[in-house]
């Protein structure tokens, strides 16, 4: 949609930066929103929230000159209203064109391309290991990472290769050397960043579990099997292994307080089973992840904290703005933890949501089988992540 040449509004149409928009929505301000996308791509992911109002009219409906009547009424008149589209092209001519009719219209710089390109620190109050834990968080796919930090070293989990720099700074910002870059599985909804910042001096890891399905990559980085130890000053992550949801699953238990879970139990469902093997392995990997919540995760100490490696609109953060909980407060909120292996398998296999878009190609790019420059990369991970079991939150069921 971008692509097209949209012509100069006549009336100067002032822009929002995606930072400040998420800050309003963040302040609960009532914010008004009208998605110039197709329908498609709306539907597909778009900007929420308890305080937004979104208004989905694709942007073809205000090339004429005569904009119909039954579309201008969709869009409040007593309001500001906020115009995006995927790369900010369409929107700033359709805020001019709503701006001309007398509408309170910007528009949002750079589009649901600028919004893929927010990504928060916030410190995990809770955890009471050694260091500092921040749990780095990107709204627009729902994607979570952390960043451990003590004595002047520091290890960062799931890190996102569009963010590698942001990795970089925030090492150099805090004093430290970022030692270790470690990913908890092959990703199927973003690009991996452990190789990028292996190959400006950061030591990265993989499970070993993982290599088999294909990794092309293997002999140039430090493989992490069960049991293996990290340590980042007075830190210990010690790697747990929890296939299920990919067959090299595998959590890092981050000094004893913590278990980053990847993508095997979130604080609001628990993972699907289908994206390495489909819908004919899915019974079998779903069997698989029962066991290794049961045995290597339910089976640690109540007030250990799960922090997933994503979170969907489904969630509920918790008093510090993380997305993570403690064991047993999960166990108390979501039946099925506390369900037998059968009637497990047939919920998680139940409701399933559309698989993450560009998964295949995702998948092949993290396992080295496939080139992407940075653009394209960027590209195929727009969109929602869809890595949990279930569309709605399986807590509180």
């Amino acid at each position: 949609m971008d692509d097209m040449d949209f012509p100069t509004p006549d009336v100067s149409v002032e822009s929002i930066a995606p930072d400040e928009l998420k800050q309003r929505i963040d302040a609960g301000e009532d914010v008004t929103i009208l998605d110039a996308r197709m329908a498609s791509e709306y539907d597909e992911w778009h900007v929420d929230g308890d305080t937004v109002e979104s208004i989905n009219v694709p942007y073809f409906e205000f090339l004429e000159e005569e904009i119909d009547e039954d579309v201008l009424a969709r869009i409040p008149d007593d309001r500001e209203i906020t115009v995006l589209c995927a790369k900010g092209g369409a929107s700033e001519y359709v805020a001019g064109a709503l701006k001309e009719r007398g509408y309170d219209a910007v528009h949002l710089e750079n589009g649901m391309n600028g919004w893929a390109r927010i990504y928060e620190a916030v410190e995990v109050e809770r955890y009471d290991g050694a260091g500092t834990l921040r749990q780095y968080q990107r709204p627009s796919s729902g994607c979570l990472g952390y960043l451990v930090y003590d004595d002047g070293e520091a290890a960062v989990i799931d890190p996102l290769r569009a963010f590698t720099d942001r990795y970089l700074a925030d090492a150099d910002d805090l004093g430290v050397d970022l030692k270790y870059a470690i990913d908890t599985h092959i990703h199927a909804d973003h690009i991996s960043g452990v190789r990028a910042l292996d190959a400006v001096g950061v030591e990265g890891v993989i499970p070993a579990a993982a290599v088999d399905r294909g990794v092309t990559y293997a002999n140039e980085l430090t493989t992490a099997a069960d049991g293996d130890e990290f340590e980042v000053g007075d830190a210990v992550i010690e790697t747990v292994s929890t296939p299920g949801h990919t067959s090299g699953m595998t959590s890092y238990l981050i000094d004893g307080s913590l278990l980053a879970t990847g993508d095997g139990l979130f604080v609001e469902s628990v993972a699907r089973p289908d994206l390495e093997e489909g819908d004919d392995g899915a019974p079998e990997a779903a069997s698989t992840l029962y066991e290794s919540l049961q045995e290597r995760v339910l089976s640690l100490p109540d007030d250990t904290l799960v922090g997933g490696a994503h979170f969907s609109d489904a969630a509920q953060p918790a008093e510090d703005g993380t997305y993570t909980a403690p064991i047993g407060q999960l166990e108390e909120e979501m039946d099925a933890l506390t369900m037998d292996e059968e009637a497990f398998v047939e919920l998680i296999l139940s409701d399933m949501p559309p698989r993450p878009a560009n998964y295949e190609d995702i998948i092949a790019t993290n396992l080295g089988q496939q080139e992407a420059d940075d653009d394209e990369a960027f590209e195929l991970e727009l969109g929602p992540n869809n890595c949990a079991a279930s569309q709605e939150s399986l807590a509180g069921d």
